[in-house]
């Protein structure tokens, strides 16, 4: 492995660099009211496949208090989701990835949406959709988790902020 957490497609990093394995299915922004801000999907999936998954995932999340484990085995998977404030971050994994590494992964997205909005809200999200999935694009490549650094996943967008105010 790469100094600084990226990780590089021919780094040795055992089964979940192979083809066809991906830890991360899909990642999902939602607030309270059950409404996605944010979907991306790592595996192909049908339209109406993708709607009867987030509204299943989205109501088992919502309805589960805040004293219950953040980690739901669903159908050939596991979700693990973070609340913050009115949002819900919900990553769908591969049965046999590690809940904390993906759990600490979503707080790492979230601070990086923080350092870059200046304390992220669901309007920053809405009205910014293309800057944030630029940020998970940098850390997400392939269902795969390839960075970590703030200033790294940030970088490339400061630059395109750069050029867009000359």
């Amino acid at each position: 492995m790469a100094s600084g957490g990226l990780v590089k497609p021919s780094d040795p990093i055992g089964p979940l660099n192979a083809p066809g394995n991906r830890m991360i299915k899909f990642i999902l922004i939602v607030n309270k009211q059950g409404q996605t801000r944010l979907s991306r999907y790592y595996e192909r999936l049908e339209v109406q496949k993708r709607t009867l998954l987030e509204s299943e995932v989205i109501k088992l999340c919502i309805s589960r208090s805040k004293d219950q484990c953040s980690f739901i085995e669903y159908k050939d998977f596991k979700l693990v989701y973070r609340q913050y404030a009115a949002l819900f971050v919900v990553v769908g994994v591969d049965e046999s990835e590690n809940e904390m590494a993906v759990f600490e992964l979503i707080h790492n997205f979230v601070e990086v949406l923080d350092k870059y909005f200046s304390r992220v809200s669901e309007l920053d999200i809405m009205f910014n959709l293309d800057k944030v999935h630029i940020i998970l694009d940098e850390m997400v490549l392939n269902g795969c988790a390839v960075e970590t650094n703030r200033n790294r996943i940030l970088a490339p967008l400061l630059v395109l902020d750069k050029v867009g105010d000359s």
